[in-house]
């Protein structure tokens, strides 16, 4: 029981075939192939309930945050059709990795929507989650949102990833981890963003780390180098760092003994997208 499976996945709505108009279907063929290879090796884990981590929920100063509420409801509008999820929220083990993230000494706050009482309340589901849960168990499996804090120290986002990890084990339940993340932003002077050197660089150096199972060296970044990447990944990174462990820097024997896998990576548009499996240890 415990963590059975994690991933790092994007979440460009540009992954959904049904979403792209069909002359833009090809723009991130290798990567949509990658989340259905995901999509199998979830599937193949058999989890009961998946915990995402993800950049694009509610942003709470000086704090981390978990959804307390009974479901989460996303729509991705603006494509060639509207694509729509809804998954209900496993509001035990949701608490539990609430306390247990508080318990690690981070700062972290349960949220809501709606409904005074959480158990009936509908939290709006961002992109972020709803991309990567249309490849891995949709509407099949409960889920859990954690969203991390970028003003509170990395050490924090590891700690916050050990603590999920052992709130999973605690729970009786075989649990997937997954870390949404789109990497560098600023792959185009033409995109919002504009261009920086810094985020081929950054995905570059993320790739090399994911192929030598080496997350931990993360935390040897150059806090500049991260903010001028414009990536949507680093945090995320760090507490699935926390979570399985690597090669790298910290992380128990046990959790080093997970095996990484890169999948993908392209960068069609202004960003890039990466697909990555990280399994157990027989």
């Amino acid at each position: 029981m415990g963590l059975v499976f994690a991933s790092i996945a994007p979440h460009g709505s540009i992954a959904i075939a049904e979403w792209c108009a069909p002359e833009k279907r090809s723009l991130a063929a290798k990567t949509r192939g990658a989340f259905e290879e995901l999509g199998r090796r979830f599937d193949a884990a058999k989890p009961d309930v998946t915990v995402l981590i993800t950049p694009h929920h509610v942003h709470l100063e000086g704090h981390m945050a978990v959804v307390t509420s009974g479901a989460m409801h996303g729509t991705l509008e603006g494509g060639a059709a509207r694509v729509e999820l809804k998954a209900n929220v496993d509001r035990e083990l949701a608490n539990a990795v609430k306390a247990a993230i508080g318990e690690a000494g981070v700062p972290v706050i349960g949220v809501s929507y709606g409904a005074n009482d959480p158990a009936g309340s509908v939290m709006p589901m961002d992109w972020a989650t709803q991309i990567p849960i249309h490849f891995m168990g949709r509407d099949r499996l409960p889920i859990v949102m954690a969203a991390p804090a970028r003003d509170l120290p990395w050490k924090m986002h590891v700690d916050a990833g050990r603590a999920i990890a052992s709130a999973a084990t605690a729970s009786g339940k075989r649990v997937a981890l997954i870390a949404s993340c789109d990497h560098g932003h600023a792959h185009d002077p033409k995109g919002p963003y504009g261009f920086s050197p810094a985020s081929k660089q950054f995905d570059d150096r993320t790739v090399e780390l994911i192929k030598r199972n080496a997350l931990g060296e993360l935390l040897g970044f150059d806090p500049a180098f991260v903010a001028d990447a414009k990536a949507d990944s680093f945090w995320q990174m760090l507490m699935l760092h926390g979570a399985i462990g690597d090669q790298g820097i910290g992380g128990s024997a046990a959790q080093r003994a997970w095996r990484a896998e890169f999948l993908s990576y392209e960068a069609p548009t202004y960003f890039g997208m990466l697909c990555a499996a990280f399994t157990p240890p027989d």
